[in-house]
């Protein structure tokens, strides 16, 4: 038998020599050590070109449950392994425009089992511009970045910043693609729209550099996008090519600020948007993401940006239009000419064997040279690095229920909404009528002396019209329960572009008889959707009760801003810039005056009212909420 020391040192040595693959990664603020550069410069050295290439490309992982004999999976493993990937973004799956949300347990553990199979660690990334909850349940419902630029607080944004890297981290993502940096300073963008933290150059720059900074304390890579500006266009580049108009001097004073405020508070990376924008690149053909003037001479040596460069997903039609004649090549030659234009990853290419195998072969032909190629690959692993990824690339599943749905950050995510919500128009009573229906004594809900009478009044008090695109999503359900808790017998009609029109006479029927109209419109932006207004059927039908019943209605915008623009009658605005439950919750508060308002527009609604307008409302009631579900915590299968 060894005697005991020889035990114990035979048992300190197996783990320190333990794999990387086998340990826990705690998170913790991102810095890049001199142990770190130099695993970063030993690595470098050690890779094959094959392995190098494959560095530079990160393609879709889904968070999800995955047999490891299923197809799916074994797909994920043999593409990591085969063609060396430098990272996965994670996402959902989608059933007809819904997103289907899973458990962060299950993104935990297939990012783990990812990690496994991979020789160098991947880079995890992750689209939660909204937080987690815009993937995974069980998680804070923060509302969208306008709805903070309406708080005017940055305190906000940095601790939004702050708990997204954690629970991030907790799950094994490393990389957000936020904050959205672009100006939205046209109306009519149905792809930015309430992404943006508004119209004002100075508002977006002073929250990014707030999220930066919470980003970075919580141990995350933060993403300013899309450069060099996406906010001025009227085009959706998930459908089709989209184009900044503006000169250069517009360029200079609008939508390049904010990103370089980003710059100096040390964002990460950055990622290129598939637009044109004659004023930086002459050639029509030529989108941001591959022309070097936009990359390379402006991003990196004018404006002096030394991180991490990424492209937008690469299967974007904006961008696979434009290779169209290339044929089965398209992915190769797209790959390539976006990696000579000066980013840095590939994100999501059309075709992984394409896009891998057109990079390899620029390498052997020269095309890309060993220069170009390895300082691509250094900054990658440098990145890896800042994350202790170097060290160990595992999260322990015990530490997820002390870092994910802390109390604190659900209040928070909560606060925020509540903050956000602004009062655009006042002209009518309706506030005022929904007040006084909340004091009414009806139902068993409210407090009553024995033998009261009810009280008689005409009408059938508050009809409450839920707009959204689809019935079969949950938006409008956390509405629906709030308002009931609070007007047990309001009636609640839903509507989506399919049923409106056989819906018209009801709901006309409906408000008429009313003595208190409330109209709740959900509309934001989505991938594909291709506008952030309201559809032409439920248009319909909020013209038609603006009409018939504009004096007692109070519209509330769930999300898009900009939906007074269209419907001049409307007598009473509230705008809460988010479809999140937590931004539910405040709308209903607000209405029946349990919650000051005082956001204030962060930006300009055409005929309606300017950038900084916000009426003032003090609070006017209180609530006691008969049960004691938080609407952060909403299990509901999300856009």
């Amino acid at each position: 038998m060894l005697p005991r020391f020889l035990l114990v040192l035979a048992l300190a040595c197996a783990t320190g020599f333990a794999s990387d693959k086998d340990k826990f990664n705690p998170g913790g603020p991102t810095e890049l050590t001199k142990d770190g550069e130099r695993w970063a410069q030993r690595t470098l050295k050690k890779l094959t070109k094959e392995e190098k290439v494959g560095q530079l490309i990160m393609i879709q992982g889904l968070a999800e449950f995955q047999n490891i004999e299923s197809p799916a999976f074994l797909a994920m493993q043999e593409n990591i392994k085969k063609y060396h990937l430098g990272g996965v973004i994670i996402t959902v799956r989608v059933d007809g425009g819904l997103l289907l949300r899973n458990q962060p347990y299950e993104a935990a553990m297939m990012t783990n089992r990812l990690q496994r199979e991979a020789n160098l660690p991947l880079l995890i990334a992750a689209d939660f511009e909204r937080g987690l909850s815009m993937r995974l349940l069980a998680t804070p419902f923060f509302p969208y970045a306008m709805a903070f630029g309406a708080t005017n607080r940055t305190d906000y944004v940095e601790r939004f910043g702050e708990v997204v890297a954690r629970e991030s981290r907790a799950i094994g993502v490393h990389w957000n693609f936020f904050p959205v940096a672009d100006v939205n300073s046209n109306p009519l963008n149905p792809i930015i729209n309430t992404r943006s933290f508004g119209e004002d150059p100075q508002l977006v720059g002073d929250m990014l550099a707030a999220y930066i900074r919470g980003a970075r304390k919580g141990g995350m890579l933060s993403t300013a996008k899309h450069f060099p500006g996406h906010g001025d266009t009227d085009t959706d580049s998930h459908l089709e090519l989209a184009r900044v108009p503006g000169s250069l001097d517009r360029l200079n004073a609008v939508e390049l600020p904010p990103f370089q405020k980003a710059i100096d508070a040390n964002v990460d990376s950055v990622m290129i948007a598939h637009v044109t924008v004659p004023a930086l690149e002459p050639d029509p053909n030529k989108v941001a993401t591959i022309s070097r003037r936009v990359v390379t001479d402006l991003l990196k040596d004018k404006m002096g940006f030394k991180g991490l460069i990424v492209t937008d997903a690469m299967n974007m039609r904006a961008l696979t239009g434009i290779y169209k004649a290339a044929g089965q090549d398209a992915a190769s030659q797209a790959a390539i000419d976006a990696f000579k234009a000066g980013n840095d990853l590939i994100l999501m290419p059309s075709d992984l064997d394409g896009a891998y195998k057109g990079l390899l072969s620029a390498v052997e032909t020269g095309v890309i040279t060993p220069a170009e190629l390895d300082e691509r690959v250094l900054k990658i692993l440098r990145a890896k690095a800042s994350l202790g990824l170097n060290k160990a690339r595992l999260v322990d599943l015990d530490d997820i229920a002390s870092r994910l749905a802390r109390p604190a950050d659900l209040a928070l995510a909560q606060e925020v909404a509540d903050a956000a919500v602004t009062l655009v128009l006042d002209k009518s009573s309706a506030l005022n009528s929904l007040v006084a229906e909340r004091a009414k004594k009806r139902g068993t809900s409210a407090p009553r002396q024995a033998y009261d009478q009810t009280e008689v009044v005409p009408g059938e008090g508050v009809a409450a019209l839920i707009l959204v695109d689809d019935l079969r999503s949950d938006f409008g359900r956390v509405f629906d329960r709030e308002l009931r808790q609070r007007i047990p017998d309001a009636k609640v009609l839903y509507i989506d572009n399919r049923v409106a029109p056989v819906m018209m006479e009801t709901v006309t029927a409906a408000v008429l008889d009313a003595r208190a109209v409330i109209v709740a419109a959900y509309s934001a932006p989505s991938a594909g959707r291709g506008t952030a207004g309201l559809r032409s059927g439920v248009g319909g039908i909020l013209d038609r009760v603006l009409r018939v019943a504009g004096s007692k209605t109070a519209l509330v915008a769930m999300g898009s801003p900009y939906v007074a623009v269209n419907y001049p009658l409307t007598q009473t605005y509230l705008c809460t810039f988010s479809n999140a439950v937590t931004s539910e919750t405040a709308a209903v508060k607000a209405l029946f005056g349990e919650i000051p308002v005082r956001g204030k527009l962060p930006v300009t609604l055409p005929k309606v009212a300017e950038r900084g307008a916000g009426i003032e409302r003090a609070a006017q009631a209180r609530f006691r909420k008969p049960a004691a579900r938080n609407g952060a915590l909403q299990v509901a299968q999300r856009r």
